[in-house]
């Protein structure tokens, strides 16, 4: 794609960057296929092509965006299911980040617009204050009907009827029985500690029957995908920083356990934005990732999930996010899961960060869409490795939805997930 940057535009770092990126899309328009949003819209600006076409506009003018520019990149998904497919290797997740940092910093959206945006991100990324505020959530039920707007009803419909029970495992190192074969750290994340401790639980135990020592922090921190996503990129930076500093180099971990896909595809982009974090980010693995190369204790023999059928979801951040696709399933079956993945497994649930609470509309064709793909399969249960996704589908789906680590523990000896029971 031709470019027309001033040379004084390319001497900034970030639009050399983009002018790079922009020249290798050659147009082809492969990836509109691929494209969620164009699927439902039929758009040309609301696909990947259509949006590089406006980023580049927006970037080269560095003008104030218009409101029609911003309706369209805000409608993407960020899901990055034109990068799997891109034949030229458009490095689009980047390109989209600049565009969002330049709205940030140069278009005034509607008040109500800020008000929503400035709450996600301020209550979001703090486990103590969004566990605080989940107190009252009979009470802001009650509130949705009577609220016009579709995105504050979102928001206090993704609010659970109560807190969990289960708490977070203890800070400090969580050792097997048998010898250790390794030393991993635990990342905490923000909204999955509230909403879902069993995971951390389940982690610690499953990856200690592995042979796995696993070191929990002692505060849980956000990864900053959440406000990176809103352009929000001082924030980011700062939550990325606080975040690697919970995993002291004195441990000498081997690797950095993450069980929100979400959370492990920023990890492992803070390269891009982060200083001195390769290091960091290349320690950084999910679950099943990491799993898939050890070798598996012996399976329970009273295990009564043998032969369940599971319709496999794949998150958008671990199959296009992290190139994460095979080891879920390989895993799944290895444990005595019949695996099946569903039409347009490609296709993202609409949940995708906060892209639920901020494009309802969208959000929910794309959530319903998904659910009807994976009962066409007929399965017992539906399987995911993302907290956004055992939201989003759970919330539609009539078949319970787990954590694909949640059915590896209970292969491997432990309890069967309340949420089948």
């Amino acid at each position: 794609m031709r470019t027309d940057f001033s040379p004084a535009q390319l001497e900034e770092p970030a639009l050399q960057q983009a002018n790079t990126i922009l020249r290798s899309c050659v147009r082809c328009g492969i990836c509109t296929a691929h494209c969620p949003t164009y699927q439902l819209l039929g758009n040309e600006a609301d696909s990947p092509r259509g949006r590089i076409y406006l980023i580049r506009q927006m970037l080269q003018q560095k003008s104030k965006p218009s409101p029609e520019m911003v309706l369209h990149i805000d409608r993407c998904l960020s899901c990055l299911a034109c990068s799997s497919i891109c034949p030229s290797d458009v490095d689009y997740r980047h390109l989209l980040d600049q565009a969002r940092n330049h709205i940030e910093k140069h278009y005034d959206r509607p008040i109500i617009d800020r008000m929503l945006r400035l709450l996600l991100a301020q209550i979001l990324v703090r486990p103590k204050l969004f566990r605080f505020l989940m107190r009252f959530s009979k009470p802001l039920a009650v509130l949705k009907k009577r609220l016009p707007d579709a995105r504050i009803q979102a928001m206090l419909g993704m609010i659970p009827a109560q807190l969990p029970t289960e708490t977070m495992p203890k800070a400090g190192w969580h050792h097997p029985e048998i010898p250790a074969t390794a030393r991993v750290g635990l990342f905490l994340g923000c909204v999955q500690t509230v909403l879902a401790p069993r995971l951390y639980q389940r982690s610690v135990a499953l990856l200690n029957r592995f042979g796995i020592s696993v070191f929990i922090p002692e505060q849980s921190h956000c990864c900053g995908a959440i406000v990176q996503h809103m352009g929000k990129e001082e924030q980011a930076q700062n939550l990325a920083q606080q975040a690697m500093k919970a995993f002291p180099d004195d441990q000498k971990l081997d690797a950095i356990i993450v069980n929100v896909s979400g959370c492990g595809s920023a990890l492992k982009d803070y390269p891009h934005f982060v200083a001195d974090s390769e290091e960091f980010a290349a320690k950084c693995k999910d679950i099943t990732e990491y799993l898939a190369d050890c070798i598996p204790p012996e399976p329970t023999k009273n295990f009564t999930g043998q032969g369940k059928v599971i319709a496999y979801h794949a998150a958008c951040s671990l199959q296009h996010g992290q190139q994460i696709v095979d080891a879920p399933k390989k895993l799944l079956t290895s444990a005595g899961f019949i695996v099946k993945t569903p039409r347009d497994s490609h296709i993202c649930c609409g949940s995708a960060g906060t892209y639920n609470l901020l494009q309802p509309e969208i959000s929910k064709r794309l959530q319903e869409n998904k659910v009807e793909y994976l009962q066409q399969l007929e399965p017992d249960f539906i399987a995911a490795g993302n907290i956004g996704c055992l939201m989003q589908i759970g919330q539609k789906s009539t078949l319970p939805i787990v954590h694909t680590l949640e059915l590896l523990d209970w292969a491997y000896g432990g309890a069967e997930p309340k949420t089948l029971a």
